[in-house]
């Protein structure tokens, strides 16, 4: 079925504390979109600023009708805020995209023309991560080949938020009502037509980030348990082995005993041998853990997000 020629856009824009990238931002996106010709939205979503974000917005918005502000209640979380703005969005087209610019919305328009060739989903994804410290290009690397190893289901390397998506593939997400959300696995999962387009990513063009390492570990561990159980699955193996190992220990320690008729003092290796067990037990009651917990929050059945205000 042939797309339309001239869609209608939704812009899904969270932001948290970004005061100082609003104008910035309106002012290189006003005029990619205006080249598309297409009737469109810009839904920003406040996730609880605690800074002037929000009177930011309203005064943008009184010079753009084309701005909708959608305010939470509160700070619930990036991924919490993106799922408030897809479940808002109103377009034949979706395009989340960070208000610091480091998703180049140049790349609209060759999203746009992939969409109109068929794809269901197009995303952008980084052409290298020259431009991160060591640690974090490291740490990004193998999560991503981590994750990739442990989930049935495949994200691409080195892709964000960053991408577009057609309605029907907008609609099926809707339908994940899960609490603890990775959205790049969530905006995965649903399949349809995928294509890539890689750009480098330019540096923030104001503001700060507030993003650090501790959320970024969170974020890691939010994404592998929420679509995967093979880490439970893996110390199931790993209890096995190391009870096969202590069977045959054990049989060994019979066994010189009885041919030697002595039994030497083993206290250091006592100790070794109980601190290694006991770390492998709290280890693997911590990971059970997560999994309940997040069974616990599924469970509770709280709102993923709770909406102050609509302007």
């Amino acid at each position: 079925m042939p797309r339309a020629e001239h869609p209608f856009l939704s812009l899904v824009v969270p932001v948290f504390n970004e005061e100082s990238s609003i104008d910035v931002f309106l002012a290189t996106v006003a005029p990619i979109i205006a080249r598309q010709e297409c009737e469109h939205e810009i839904l920003f979503v406040d996730d609880g600023s605690r800074d002037k974000t929000l009177p930011a917005l309203r005064a943008a918005k009184t010079h753009n009708p084309s701005i909708a502000i959608l305010s939470l209640s509160r700070n619930f979380g990036k991924e919490a805020a993106m799922t408030a703005g897809l479940d808002h969005a109103r377009g034949d087209v979706v395009i989340p995209i960070d208000v610091d610019l480091q998703d180049p919305p140049e790349l609209i328009a060759e999203f746009i023309a992939r969409w109109r060739a068929g794809a269901d989903i197009v995303y952008g994804a980084r052409m290298s991560r020259a431009s991160d410290g060591i640690v974090k290009r490291t740490s990004a690397r193998y999560f991503y080949k981590l994750f990739n190893m442990m989930s049935p289901l495949q994200i691409p390397f080195d892709a964000g938020d960053y991408r577009l998506m057609d309605r029907r593939v907008v609609d099926e997400i809707k339908k994940l009502h899960e609490r603890n959300r990775f959205m790049k696995g969530l905006m995965t999962w649903p399949g349809f037509r995928t294509e890539r387009v890689e750009f480098e990513r330019p540096q923030r063009a104001a503001g700060r980030t507030s993003w650090n390492y501790w959320k970024l570990w969170n974020f890691a561990l939010d994404g592998i348990t929420s679509f995967s159980t093979l880490p439970l699955r893996l110390w199931l193996y790993v209890g096995g082995i190391i009870s096969l190992l202590s069977f045959l220990y054990a049989g060994f320690i019979i066994i010189h005993a009885f041919i030697t008729g002595g039994d030497v003092p083993g206290y250091p290796s006592l100790m070794v041998a109980i601190m290694f067990f006991g770390g492998i037990q709290l280890f693997s009651i911590g990971l059970v853990g997560e999994y309940v917990g997040r069974i616990f929050n599924e469970t509770k059945g709280r709102p993923i997000y709770i909406i102050d205000k609509i302007e």
